[in-house]
């Protein structure tokens, strides 16, 4: 039997997984005495998910058992850092034969690089079915580029600018579209976010490498991460959309958390307001919006915007307790305090699960 047309990896592995996990039930309730196949029946499920086992593997590089799944954590992890280990190599190759070349040999190598390392990415990706060596490629061609702009820049004498880093980004987010690299995409979304972030400071009048100074300069690039998943669809890209609602809750709920305990960096210390104040509302805020990231996340059936907002929601609550009660309480009964509202926080979150399951159930 022919295997179904399965557009996604994930979705390959997904399905074999629940094969396993039927495997297994199988044997459990037949064990019991509560089901048996007769031998027809079970060799036409065997034949049935071996076909479908085959087409994956054969298409995706699937891992069809736990070992084959631990030796994937490993090869994902090794082909990381040997993207790392291969792009640190090739910048400190350059910087060591670098005075041996004239302008024009410098110009020539590093565009060569440049385009060569793209290619070969390309090229390996059309050939590798299970992406390990794609991400190593992909990274390495990143790493190359992001080093060919910053040496052109030296050699002809370029002030440095944020505008650097939209082709970085673009190249970023290419790779990772063309070949599903979520960390290519994290590479481009913090591309995005730092020059958002230095041209909403240069508009207020900061110097685009300050801009970090100002926390709020990075809110108008959380409202467009977090949008982006609603615009774009993402269903063939695992884990994108994810990806980017984590960072947009971060460059939103990090920036309160600072102006949280920095008046001062705030745009609202100009307008001659009290330092507490603006802290205190900045408090108020990531209270509300970490809230509202659980509320959301629980009814979008969103995983990792909830578990982003209850890490920040503690967050918020935990640095109160300590604004609070730190010089005044013994630190036996501070630690005590700080158990307990961990054990209420399991409570409420076990209840919302409940609830959750209970609303999925009476579908």
């Amino acid at each position: 039997m022919d295997s179904p047309n399965i557009p996604l990896r994930s979705e390959a592995q997904q399905r074999a997984d629940e094969i396993g996990i039927f495997n297994t039930e199988l044997a459990r309730l037949e064990a019991e005495g509560v089901l048996r196949l007769d031998p027809a029946q079970r060799q036409a499920v065997r034949d049935h998910q071996a076909a479908l086992l085959a087409g994956f593997a054969g298409r995706f590089d699937i891992d069809r058992d736990l070992q084959a799944k631990q030796l994937s954590l490993g090869m994902r992890v090794a082909s990381f850092l040997g993207a790392l280990a291969l792009a640190a190599s090739v910048f400190f190759l350059f910087h060591q034969f670098w005075g041996h070349f004239d302008e024009t040999a410098q110009v020539a190598i590093l565009l060569g690089a440049a385009l060569a390392s793209m290619g070969l990415a390309i090229w390996i990706q059309t050939r590798d079915a299970s992406g390990y060596f794609t991400k190593l490629a992909a990274l390495v061609a990143f790493a190359c580029f992001v080093l060919n702009l910053s040496m052109l820049g030296q050699i002809f004498n370029i002030t440095p600018t944020d505008r650097a880093l939209i082709p970085w980004g673009a190249l970023a987010f290419l790779l990772a579209y063309a070949c599903d690299l979520r960390l290519l995409l994290a590479a481009g979304i913090c591309c995005v976010i730092a020059f958002v972030g230095s041209r909403v400071g240069e508009w207020s009048g900061i110097y685009w490498l300050h801009s970090g100074e100002r926390p709020e300069n990075f809110f108008p690039v959380a409202a467009l991460l977090f949008a982006i998943p609603a615009l774009v669809a993402h269903r063939r890209l695992s884990g994108f959309a994810s990806i980017y609602r984590i960072f947009g809750l971060l460059c939103l709920l990090v920036p309160m958390l600072v102006l949280g305990h920095w008046g001062y960096g705030s745009y609202l210390a100009g307008y001659e307001l009290e330092q507490r104040t603006i802290e205190r509302s900045y408090e108020l805020a990531g209270f509300v919006a970490s809230a509202l990231a659980i509320w959301a996340g629980a009814r979008r059936q969103w995983p990792d915007t909830v578990n982003t907002g209850i890490t920040f929601f503690v967050i918020f609550l935990y640095t109160k307790f300590f604004d609070w009660w730190w010089d005044v309480m013994p630190k036996y009964l501070f630690f005590l305090v700080l158990g307990l509202v961990a054990i209420l926080i399991l409570l409420v979150l076990k209840r919302l699960r409940r609830v959750g399951q209970a609303a999925e159930g009476a579908r």
